[in-house]
């Protein structure tokens, strides 16, 4: 009789610490810090499709490196956090258990685990949403669920769910998707002297994503951008090519959108509009012409980790 009440208390414990943490508990008081909540570190290795050929893995189309076995962590997750030419600048993982975001982190280059993010996930259910950036000047509004940048840039994102048992693997990689669209412009005809600034003016563009749905948000209409033009193309033709990126869905929508030239005095000295520019997650939409006279060559740059491109002549 005694050997059997003993069993029962060990099994009535065990059940106990396999307690999933649900939406219900979230607020509870036992949530917060209570060190009696059974929890299990993982350490998530983030990686994505970010754009090198040299990356990429055949059999899995996902992007990887050949390194050995002693390589340090941290190089390893700085060459995954790497896309065609430039490396991510923030990474962010937001754990949530129901509707509610439980804990987060934010990583920048300078983190000693960059891109090898650290969680403590208690038994249950829970979705981890991971984003990585490098857009200019990110803000994070925790009650509106998003991300938004002044500029965007190429950026990734993954809705990782896991349920956490005493037994789970605390080791673990995720690949993050491409949620951002390119516009690429290519002006044909040579660059005249005086020309100081070129800006491009979508009727509709997007600088911001739930971080919850990678879905786009800020919505902004007929806001330009404009960056300015290095000297060292005044005079060239066929050589100026600038792009722009913008948070997409995943479904082809289409935008107008206006390009012009400008001298230091802000006075236009060439301008075009594109009609109904199609645009699409993962995709770059590629546009070439002339702003000074009619004509010109087509060119056409393709990277072969994005999808095949809209390519069209204004």
């Amino acid at each position: 009789m005694k050997k059997m009440m003993m069993a029962v208390a060990v099994c009535l414990t065990m059940t106990a610490c396999e307690k999933p943490i649900t939406a219900e508990r979230v607020n509870e008081s036992e949530w917060s810090g209570d060190s009696n909540i059974p929890s299990k570190k993982f350490t998530f290795t983030v990686k994505g499709d970010f754009g090198s050929p040299t990356f990429r893995d055949g059999d899995q189309g996902e992007a990887s490196v050949n390194v050995t076995k002693s390589a340090p962590p941290r190089r390893r997750a700085t060459t995954y956090l790497t896309d065609e030419s430039n490396q991510m600048t923030d990474l962010w993982a937001f754990d949530f258990v129901g509707e509610s975001c439980v804990k987060s982190i934010h990583q920048t280059t300078s983190d000693a685990t960059w891109g090898q993010p650290q969680m403590s996930l208690a038994l249950g259910t829970h979705h981890i949403y991971f984003v990585a950036s490098r857009g200019v000047l990110p803000v994070v509004d925790a009650t509106a669920k998003t991300i938004t940048w002044t500029s965007v840039r190429d950026t990734y994102w993954k809705d990782y769910d896991v349920t956490v048992v005493s037994t789970s693997n605390g080791n673990r990689a995720v690949t993050l998707e491409r949620v951002v669209a390119k516009l690429k412009l290519t002006i044909n005809d040579e660059i005249p002297t005086g020309a100081s600034t070129l800006t491009c003016t979508p009727a509709s563009w997007h600088y911001g994503m739930n971080y919850t749905t990678g879905a786009p948000v800020a919505a902004t209409s007929d806001q330009p951008i404009t960056i300015s033009i290095p000297s060292s193309y005044i005079g060239t033709t066929g050589q100026l090519s600038v792009s722009f990126f913008t948070v997409s869905g995943a479904d082809e929508w289409t935008t107008d959108v206006s390009v012009a030239i400008k001298d230091g005095n802000s006075t236009t000295l060439g301008s075009a509009v594109i009609a109904n520019a199609p645009i699409k997650r993962n995709r770059s939409t590629e546009y070439s012409g002339s702003l000074f006279s009619s004509g010109g060559a087509v060119t056409v740059s393709v990277d072969g980790d994005w999808l095949s491109p809209h390519v069209g002549t204004w």
